[in-house]
């Protein structure tokens, strides 16, 4: 396990209810400067991805990339990371539904609310419509899903779905694969394709 793997998993346990001092202890000696919250591992993947692409280590940089399990849980973290608590800078990257989450959060935290990037329905919806859907059927096609997808197309609650909708849906039908696809749909993208609120959020980085 890294440094930074020891960080995420002390803070998410002080989140939790339990004690603070290995997270203090691992901020410090890193050393941490900023923590990027994201609603779920999926989101993970695909900043994970982009910043990999740029060539850039986010953690080597002293930047956490934290999953907080929905934005509902965004506010605890943000009291506990943000400058109120053990003063790192805050980012974020959310679904414009959970918008009010990270705002009232980064509020209570002391933390600039300019930091909060905000994808339009949800961040497979922008990569999405960033690769265009023929792209993404072929990134489909070539990670072995072409099958899975026409099975789920024969559904017929699919029917009355636009193309774009029926990919979104279908990212999101089996476990772990909203996590791979947050990669490759990202590793999928040009450069100068990237959805405003990735490239916004690791450019602030």
């Amino acid at each position: 396990m890294s440094d930074m793997e020891a960080f995420r998993e002390a803070v998410v346990a002080w989140a939790a209810g339990g004690p603070g001092d290995l997270a203090r202890e691992l901020a410090e000696r890193l050393p941490v400067r900023a923590v990027v919250l994201l609603e779920g591992p999926s989101d993970v993947a695909a900043v994970d991805a982009l910043a990999a692409s740029r060539g850039r280590d986010l953690a080597a940089e002293g930047v956490c990339v934290l999953a907080i399990g929905g934005a509902m849980s965004v506010g605890r973290f943000a009291r506990l990371l943000g400058p109120r608590g053990l003063g790192l800078r805050l980012t974020g990257l959310c679904d414009e539904a959970e918008r009010r989450y990270y705002a009232r959060g980064w509020e209570r935290a002391g933390a600039a609310p300019r930091d909060i990037f905000v994808c339009a329905a949800d961040l497979e919806d922008e990569l999405i419509r960033a690769l265009g859907v023929p792209r993404v059927g072929e990134l489909v096609r070539a990670e072995g899903d072409l099958r899975a997808l026409e099975t789920f197309l024969r559904q017929p609650a699919q029917r009355d779905r636009t193309a774009h909708q029926q990919l979104r849906r279908f990212l999101g039908t089996k476990k772990g694969r909203k996590i791979r696809y947050g990669r490759v749909l990202v590793e999928g993208l040009a450069p100068d394709r990237v959805p405003a609120p990735l490239d916004g959020l690791l450019a602030g980085l």
